[in-house]
């Protein structure tokens, strides 16, 4: 059998590129959960759902923008308008989440990501950066929105727009703290199941139902106790971080002197989501 065996060559050729490794894998997995996010490079079924929630949030800043331009009335700050559209973007983050996540393990692809050189810490990273960009984007671009028409209106000439950069830019970082929060959490349980429905239904019910418990706290005798209700929800923990980091903003409860125990526990629960992410990932290399 040796001696009639024959090797043929049918044209392969050995790759003789650039090598990039893992910076660029985790590049493209960036860029690719983006893309997955707000629907790109999909069906126009996929696209509906994020543009949607996109067009929403920006009319709203459109319509504020255009009431303050034409009225001279604030109907929401900067600062308000992130955590006014907080709601929405759970919605948008429960969907996301499991698409970014979810699929990849119920179609079994996580072995050929954590094949070399890509590494547990990368994957999670990668796809964790990309939904915080794609929350921030659904945030931060509507306050430029905002920004644009009171700056193109204002009466004080540059006065008034450099006024405006800054309300905007402190904004944009309170932005980026929600998503923060809204990535880390909805990673974490998408990354527990497999079912895109499942996970997004758990995560919405971990935000909306952990909210309620805050207003029952907040009816409490004890000012302690209302000051610190906040604690125990996500959605209101990150309000009473901008009530005690940019204490202009009212939305109509107080943190009292406890500000920086909500800084502590924001930062605590955003490491430790992303820790158990980690060790979820971790386990499901080691398979």
């Amino acid at each position: 059998m040796s001696e009639t065996s024959v090797i043929h060559d049918i044209g392969y050729q050995r790759y003789e590129g650039p090598r990039l490794g893992r910076g660029a894998v985790i590049g493209a997995l960036v860029v690719h959960g983006l893309r997955v996010a707000f629907g790109l490079g999909r069906s126009a079924k996929a696209k509906i759902f994020p543009w949607l929630v996109f067009g929403i949030v920006t009319g709203v800043a459109v319509i504020v923008g255009a009431v303050r331009a034409q009225a001279d009335i604030v109907i929401l700050d900067y600062v308000q308008f992130a955590d006014t559209m907080s709601w929405l973007i759970i919605l948008f983050v429960a969907i996301v989440a499991p698409e970014l996540v979810s699929r990849d393990m119920r179609s079994g692809v996580l072995p050929l990501y954590f094949s070399r050189p890509l590494r547990a810490a990368d994957y999670i990273g990668a796809k964790f950066a990309a939904l915080v960009a794609a929350v921030w984007l659904l945030l931060g671009v509507p306050q430029l929105v905002m920004f644009l028409i009171a700056a193109f209106t204002t009466d004080d000439g540059m006065r008034g727009v450099w006024h405006e950069v800054g309300d905007l830019l402190p904004a944009w970082a309170y932005s980026a703290l929600w998503a923060v929060l809204f990535a880390a959490i909805s990673l974490l349980i998408a990354s527990l199941t497999g079912k895109r429905a499942f996970a997004a239904g758990a995560v919405v019910a971990v935000f909306l139902m952990t909210t309620p418990v805050f207003g029952v706290l907040q009816t409490l005798p004890s000012q302690n106790a209302q000051h610190l209700a906040g604690l125990a929800s996500p959605m209101m923990l990150i309000s009473g971080v901008g009530l005690w980091l940019l204490p202009d903003t009212n939305p109509g409860w107080s943190v009292g002197r406890f500000g920086p125990v909500y800084g502590i526990e924001a930062v605590a629960l955003i490491v430790c989501c992303l820790l158990l992410l980690l060790a979820r990932y971790r386990k499901v290399a080691s398979l």
